[in-house]
């Protein structure tokens, strides 16, 4: 069997790896910066943005909500804050970039808002429901967020959603150093198992309870 690494992998713990979210995003979104542009990484974890000039993370010590083995620290500014309430003025940075942390706030509202305020354009990704029902990672998260032209709609998730499949075939398919026709599918079609969103200015956002109360 043929060993496909197709793009950069970082080992992590039981001899799990995952591939650097950067590697795939670039192939579907472009990202340009002028010269001195002021960016941040929200919510940098493990796996910084290469272009972020600023991380911010919650949780430097605590790995739950996140798919490594610690937060990354190099000479880059780190602040520890929680995205609901940013120490930043307004429309501070040219570039937010978050990716795959909205799905675990408490209060997306909040969240969206201090986005928007913080920043004058960004990049937004999370996974989707299909996503997280493949891979059994609901429980790890609040929301599933779908994606409609310039609005995120967050739904809470069930009790029932948050017990997965109760199969880990298609997670131990992909995290495998082989090629199989998993890593084939989601490798080709990330924009299917993630939302991605650019946006300048401004966005909209709608949160709905389990019942589909909006919020």
């Amino acid at each position: 069997m043929k060993k496909i690494l197709p793009y950069k992998i970082v080992k992590l713990r039981k001899g799990v790896v995952y591939d650097n979210r950067y590697d795939y995003q670039k192939d579907y979104i472009n990202f340009t910066f002028k010269p001195g542009s002021k960016i941040l990484d929200l919510g940098s974890g493990n796996h910084p943005a290469p272009f972020a000039t600023h991380l911010i993370d919650l949780f430097v010590e605590n790995n739950f909500h996140r798919g490594g083995e610690g937060i990354v620290k190099d000479s880059r500014p780190l602040i520890v804050a929680d995205i609901e309430r940013l120490p930043f003025k307004d429309k501070e940075f040219d570039f937010v970039y978050c990716s795959h942390v909205l799905e675990h706030v408490h209060n997306p509202k909040q969240a969206c808002q201090e986005i928007i305020r913080i920043g004058k354009r960004g990049y937004i990704e999370t996974p989707t429901r299909l996503s997280d029902m493949l891979y059994n990672f609901a429980h790890l998260h609040e929301w599933h967020v779908n994606l409609a032209g310039n609005t995120l709609i967050f739904i809470k998730y069930t009790d029932r959603e948050k017990k997965g499949t109760g199969s880990s075939h298609f997670f131990e398919e992909q995290v495998s150093l082989y090629d199989n026709e998993v890593k084939k599918l989601v490798y080709k079609n990330r924009d299917i198992f993630c939302n991605m969103f650019l946006w300048e200015n401004t966005f909209e956002y709608q949160v709905y309870d389990q019942k589909g109360k909006l919020l």
